[in-house]
């Protein structure tokens, strides 16, 4: 008698997004129209009424009265804003039951997060760039959306139609099988969906409880360095530069036209309660799709790469760019934002962990170009216009993106297994940590002691050295 065999592989539950493409009828698409609307409706009326508060206590503290006689603060959480809406919602809104109550609290929602990530910006208590106070939401300029967490969120049995609380059956544009297997399988649970306009076009996206296999990569032992530019998309340690495609740069001359001509027509900027006119309203229907499919393109490329690195390798080294500021370079800024640095980046962090893989970054300061891959002499300056790395002290000539892919590839040893570490992750003391020797500067009258190529030790940077941090 055999017995069946016993899949031993882990599993691990995770979140995951399906985002399919609607083919509403004209009646369900004024119904989307209008449950967007309605989120929009409740986030104005509950942001006017916050800031009616604010602004009053901010006239009383001017005019002297004491913190105890102020006007009463209204809470700013989700259950706070909701019973209030609840309460006045038959005079702010008297059409509310046409539209599901998840519409109302998508708004209310929004705003609670939006006035909780301004106030912890305002304390100091939430990291990253200050948070400004919340602004009202425009029907032109926001994204139309409008997210379910309760109610019927289901797919049907056809594979062809999703069913969403207050809208019914609506017809998707491609099967949604891939996610119905899981949920026929039981490893995978509804737990919200999000209907968002986005390039003319309506998506609903699926917000998964999905339980995962993971898998191994094919060469679990191989390390790859990903060095990431805007001449190659990346250039790896093994020698393959992915080129970049520049789906931007291709579209731009169709965007500036596009571009040209909406500001020829009549429009709504400057025309205050006036309605665009409908060649104005067609042109920037084109350009939105042209945008959409722009990054449609972009992200197809990234998840492609990302996708087969995460599948291959079992350790992947990347670094740590300062994206924001280098967007602050305005000649290569939209170079960068084309390329998506931070996407690659993002996608490796969960791609690898999926596959049972390593992600290691690079702390922000490792001088991963201005270190000779041969021999590891790191020098004290390279341009950016450096496109080939001299050394000066074996005479080695890399190609610059290939030998700091390799230097990162190098870093992985000496990293431990939890991706931590002087040279990478987080709460790195923010110094340079020399890989071996330093190409020291000379001085005049001091050939030996100051004979470039010097060996410097482990840790200790000369005078020269320093500046290179920045310069990178």
């Amino acid at each position: 008698m055999t017995t069946p065999a016993i899949d031993a592989r882990p599993s691990m539950k995770t979140l995951q997004a399906y985002r399919f493409a609607l083919d509403p009828t004209p009646s369900q698409e004024r119904a989307l129209w209008a449950h967007a609307g309605a989120a929009r409706v409740a986030h104005n009326w509950a942001l006017a009424r916050v800031k009616a508060v604010v602004e009053q206590r901010a006239a009383e503290r001017s005019y002297g009265i004491a913190e105890s006689a102020l006007t009463p603060t209204s809470s700013w959480s989700l259950p706070a804003l909701r019973r209030e809406w609840n309460t006045n919602k038959s005079v702010v809104a008297p059409w509310w039951r046409t539209c599901s109550k998840e519409a109302f609290n998508t708004g209310l929602d929004a705003l609670a997060r939006a006035l909780k990530n301004w106030s912890d910006s305002r304390t100091g208590s939430r990291r990253g760039r200050a948070m400004g106070f919340p602004r009202f939401k425009s029907r032109r300029r926001d994204t139309p959306s409008v997210r379910f967490t309760t109610g019927a969120i289901r797919l049907e049995s056809d594979r062809q139609h999703v069913v969403l609380p207050k809208l019914g059956q609506l017809k998707v544009h491609e099967s949604t099988r891939k996610l119905a297997r899981r949920i026929d399988a039981g490893t995978a649970r509804i737990l919200s969906a999000t209907v968002r306009r986005v390039g003319g076009r309506w998506y609903v996206a699926f917000t998964v409880e999905v339980v995962r296999d993971v898998s191994h990569p094919r060469r679990p032992n191989a390390v790859v360095g990903v060095d990431v530019g805007i001449t190659c998309l990346a250039v790896l340690s093994t020698g393959e530069g992915v080129p970049n495609p520049r789906h931007l740069d291709r579209a731009l001359r169709q965007v500036r036209s596009l571009s040209r001509r909406l500001a020829r027509q009549s429009g709504p900027a400057g025309r205050p309660r006036r309605q665009p006119s409908r060649r104005w309203l067609r042109t920037k229907a084109k350009l939105s799709r042209l945008h959409a499919r722009v990054a449609n393109r972009r992200i197809d490329g990234l998840h492609k790469l990302t996708t087969r690195l995460a599948d291959e390798f079992g350790t992947i080294v990347v670094e740590d760019l300062h994206v924001t500021g280098m967007l602050g370079n305005r000649r290569v800024a939209r170079h960068i934002a084309d390329a998506g640095f931070g996407e690659i980046r993002r996608q490796l962090q969960y791609k690898t962990r999926w596959n049972g893989g390593r992600l290691v970054v690079a702390d922000r300061w490792y001088p991963s170009s201005k270190t000779c891959s041969s021999c590891g002499v790191v020098r004290t300056k390279l341009l950016l216009s450096d496109r080939k790395f001299h050394c000066d002290e074996c005479g080695a000539v890399h190609d610059r993106d290939l030998n700091a892919a390799r230097n990162l590839a190098a870093l992985a040893a000496r990293i431990d297994t939890t991706g931590s570490g002087p040279e990478a992750g987080r709460g790195a003391d923010q110094k340079t940590h020399f890989g071996g020797r330093v190409a020291a500067k000379r001085q005049s009258g001091t050939a030996a002691a100051g004979k470039t190529g010097t060996a410097a030790p482990q840790g200790v940077a000369t005078n020269a050295a320093l500046t290179f941090s920045a310069e990178r």
